[in-house]
This record gives structure tokens, sequence and C-alpha cells, in this order.
């Protein structure tokens, strides 16, 4: 499926079940190749390859408890002192972004207290900045390279 992200060659198989499967080089294992797994593969490669983000410091399908239910965002990407700075979240190619969409990063962000958060389809991406000294936040036109994120 084409997205507005660039092409990049993955190692996708077919699982015993007949299902296909892709190598999640950040979880370090093949997982079910979803719309939503393309969208997050495709979009992890983006961030390290066009915006200089850290493998090493990236994280997918991290846990997190809110409220005492356990919760995953979709990518975690920290600083360098192991502090959240970006959470990520993902929908298929065909689910628009919603408010519930944000909504549910901004649930997540009440535990990690990231400074960017974003949402992506794999078409449309949105890239958010929650200042915490004033309590705003600002959308940003497009997302930055790590180096200035941090």
């Amino acid at each position: 499926m084409d997205l507005n992200l660039p092409r990049y060659n993955f190692n996708i198989k077919t699982g015993e079940d007949n299902r296909q499967l892709i190598f999640d080089s950040l979880r370090n294992r093949f997982v079910a190749l979803t719309p939503e797994e393309w969208v997050r593969q495709n979009f992890v490669r983006f961030l390290i390859e066009e915006r200089g983000f850290p493998r090493g410091l990236m994280g997918n399908e991290i846990s997190l408890v809110q409220n005492g239910i356990k919760r995953r965002c979709d990518t975690l990407v920290t600083d360098r002192t192991g502090a959240p700075l970006v959470i990520v979240e993902y929908k298929a190619p065909g689910i628009e972004i919603s408010q519930r969409t944000f909504d549910q990063i901004v649930r997540y962000n009440m535990v990690l207290k990231a400074s960017y958060l974003i949402v992506s389809n794999g078409i449309t991406h949105y890239c958010c900045h929650i200042n915490y000294n004033d309590n705003s936040y600002a959308f940003l036109h497009d997302i930055p390279p790590y180096e200035k994120l941090v």
C-alpha cells in the first residue's frame, strides 16, 4: 500500500498460518503485517533514516499504566537520558485521524509527559509540541529532525 512516506525495503515473510509477517527492527522479531503495522514500520524507518532519530532510543508497543489500566503506546522515543521525548500513535491508512485519536495519545502523555506527540495514518501526519512551562501546545508544519527536538 502506498503511503505519504519514502519507500523502504522490509524483511517480509509468510508465517506458518499463512499470515504475512514483517520484521520489526525495534522489537527484533517478526510481527503480523496489519495495515497499522505497515504504517508503523514505514514511519519508524522515516524517523530513523530521514529525521535522524537514534534507533537505540526508540521502542515499539511500550507498556504504561494509566489509572490502573495497562495500555501500550505505539512508539516511544526518549532523549539521551531516557526521559520520554516523543510519543507516536499510528492508525491504518484507511482510518481517518480524529479527535478520538488525539484524545488517546493525550491520555498516554498524561503518564509519559513527552514534549512531542505525533499521529499518523501513513497518509496524513500531525506533530504537536507541548510546552509545559506555559501549558500550551502548537502544531508544527513538519516533523523536525531529532537533534532539533532535544
